[in-house]
């Protein structure tokens, strides 16, 4: 399939300069639901230019990306992956949605005549291997945002985007738990890789990042011709709406909440075994100190090591503090260095710093931790019993 759209859209560059749209062309924006996959979770945006008199039936979809780019892992962590505006028949690009089981809805545009032609000409030199490529933000330049970019720049002045309908008082990560529940792997992981740039309130226009968002915006957006004003969409129809939709699902069994719940509580027990039968520090403790110190360099790697927007100013390192994995190596010695001490008191301090943070709004942490945090403070505390005690008896 790969190798048959590399071949269509080879011929449509080849073709696009000699392309004219007939009257009756119809340029919609094509909003498809979540899926099965998390990357699937916050749906898809394309446009789709349909003209029966020039047997043009296609659809430019922002949304793709080449996995053979080299070095892709690396890019994709370090957010210099570039994505890639693809042409692909109507037919192709709705049957892959069809079989994963997600509704798509089309909204046709009442553009006029030339209105049709500028965007489609705009359309197709950005369909060019030139400019085809762009540096993917998940919130800022992605594919719901570049076909509301892309009308702008055409229609200018005349179009007004309405984006006056959207709730009020969300932040870049309220709108992403809307779609994935703070319960599962997945937003565990984003909710701990991103920092509190997205903690920010987001302003109505910044929320059409998300598909949902942007297809509401356009059914409220009109265009001006002088003193008279048309709505923006002519007509909305759902292309295809399945049974029983197969969004992305985790066992709760299985879920975060539980399975870090299930540790904290196993660290707890241990703790208070420890401290009944007056237990020194043992691999629990480096262990532990070694995976959040861990945890902490990733975060901060994330912070200054790419070119994410989201990943900066992230408070998750109060509790994953990258100097834990040094920590981790001296904590179980005899007789420790005099600074573990201090730098256990600091590591108490930094997690009664991270509620503070939580309470006044700075950044918001992921539910799911909660457990963690509450038992990394009950081990801490046991530490420090732990070196006081035997700092006094080697004295």
């Amino acid at each position: 399939m790969l190798i048959l759209v590399c071949v269509f859209t080879t011929n449509i560059h080849a073709q696009n300069q000699f392309i004219r749209l007939s009257e009756n062309a119809e340029i919609s924006l094509i909003t498809i639901g979540p899926g099965p996959e998390l990357y699937d979770s916050f749906g898809h945006t394309a446009i789709r230019v349909h003209d029966d008199a020039t047997n043009i039936d296609w659809v430019f979809n922002y949304g793709r990306f080449n996995f053979n780019t080299p070095n892709f892992y690396l890019k994709f962590a370090r957010g210099k992956l570039l994505y890639t505006l693809w042409v692909t028949p109507y037919d192709d690009f709705i049957e892959d949605y069809v079989y994963q089981r997600r509704w798509v809805k089309e909204q046709v545009l009442s553009l006029n005549t030339q209105e049709k032609k500028q965007f489609f000409d705009f359309l197709k030199n950005n369909a060019r291997d030139e400019n085809r490529e762009y540096l993917y933000d998940f919130f800022f330049d992605n594919c719901a945002t570049r076909p509301v970019d892309g009308l702008e720049k055409v229609m200018g002045k005349q179009l007004h985007i309405d984006y006056s309908s959207f709730p009020e008082g969300y932040t870049h990560r309220d709108l992403i738990r809307h779609n994935v529940h703070w319960n599962t792997w997945g937003m565990l992981g984003m909710d701990v890789a991103i920092g509190s740039v997205t903690d920010r309130l987001a302003t109505k226009k910044e929320y059409a990042f998300l598909p949902d968002y942007t297809m509401e915006a356009f059914t409220n957006s009109v265009i001006t011709d002088g003193t008279t004003k048309r709505p923006l969409v002519l007509k909305t129809e759902a292309l295809h709406i399945p049974e029983e939709e197969n969004t992305y699902k985790e066992s709760f069994m299985i879920s975060p909440i539980v399975i870090i719940g299930l540790i904290a509580l196993l660290l707890i027990y241990k703790t208070y075994k420890d401290y009944k039968n007056d237990n020194p520090l043992g691999l629990v403790d480096t262990i532990l100190l070694f995976c959040t110190g861990l945890i902490g360099i990733l975060l901060v790697l994330l912070w200054f090591g790419t070119e994410h927007s989201t990943t900066k100013w992230n408070y998750d390192l109060l509790w994953a503090f990258p100097f834990h994995m040094i920590a981790s190596f001296v904590i179980r010695k005899v007789s420790p260095p005099k600074w573990i001490y201090p730098y256990m008191k600091l590591s108490i301090i930094l997690l009664a710093l991270l509620c503070f943070h939580w309470i006044v709004g700075v950044q918001r942490f992921a539910y799911a931790l909660i457990p963690l945090y509450i038992a990394l403070v009950i081990r801490y505390l046991y530490i420090l019993k732990v070196i006081k005690k035997n700092r006094e008896i080697s004295q």
